[in-house]
Order: structure tokens, then sequence, then C-alpha cells
């Protein structure tokens, strides 16, 4: 058994989605979604990100973490914010001795529907069809790293 870890990461919430590709079925084991509160300091954010995400992989042991590129933002704070998380999720990563994948959202848009600007609801769709969920995973935050997570699995026989 295969498993993969899709990650949306941002300072206020990460998603996080854990799938199994078993005897090429792919079925979610686990998906939620860490989060932080403003009234921490910026430190305690990053450090409850790493402290919870550490968990995940401890306990889910992934061969592949994948996680969404940042895209250049015009609000520069947000950036940062997003960067400082990833840069923590990445370290929780090589720490793990997981292997990393990187896509972009117009990517996991393409893998999924087949179409890069794709809306959010049409990729929530795809994601609640191909692993044969009956509610939409909330927030956007897990539906986003579910399809990240099902986009590696999708592509990365072409990438290799």
């Amino acid at each position: 058994m295969e498993i993969v870890i899709g990650v949306d990461p941002g300072t206020a919430r990460t998603g996080y989605g854990v799938l199994a590709l078993e005897e090429g079925r792919v079925q979610a084991l686990d998906f939620g979604c860490i989060t932080t509160t403003p009234q921490q300091t910026r430190e305690a954010r990053l450090r409850t990100l790493y402290d919870s995400f550490s968990k995940v992989l401890r306990r889910t042991q992934p061969q592949h973490v994948v996680v969404e590129q940042l895209f250049f933002n015009r609000n520069v704070t947000t950036a940062m914010a997003v960067g400082e998380a990833r840069g923590v999720i990445l370290l929780a990563v090589a720490e793990q001795g997981a292997r990393l994948a990187e896509y972009n959202a117009v990517q996991v848009k393409e893998a999924l529907t087949g179409y890069g600007s794709a809306s959010k609801d049409q990729v929530r769709q795809m994601v609640m069809m191909q692993l044969g969920l009956e509610k939409p995973p909330r927030p956007d935050d897990v539906s986003d790293a579910l399809a990240i997570a099902l986009c590696y699995l999708f592509r990365r026989d072409m990438d290799a």
C-alpha cells in the first residue's frame, strides 16, 4: 500500500488529505484541517502547525507528501505567511523522510477536471467522485489538499 498526503498550506488553516493507493484503488484514509488563531503569535502559530502536521506524518507514515506551490499574490503579507507555513511543512516532511512533490493550482485543476481554470466547486465535485465521498470535505483547504494528493497520483507517471 502506498500512502500519499496532500497539503494546502496556510498559517490560519492548513488542509491535509491522506490517500492510500492499493491494487489500483484509491481511498481516503484521513483528512482534516490544522487551525491556528489570530490571538496566537506568529511563532506560536507556526509551532502549532509544525507539531500538528508532524503528528499526522508519524501516524500515517506516507511515502509521498504533495504540497501546493506558492503563487505570487498581490498581498505580500499573505504570500509571506503562506511561505512561512510551507517552510514549516517542508521541514516536517524532511524530518520524516517522505518524498516531496509540488504542484500549482492550475496543474491540480487540469489533472482533476481537464480544465486549468476550473472553479473550486468543480474541483470539489471531482474529489468527491474520485474518493466516493458522500459529503464535501470542509473547509475548502481540506478539499484542496485531497485534490493535490489526487493530482500527484494522476500525474506521477507522466512527471517521472
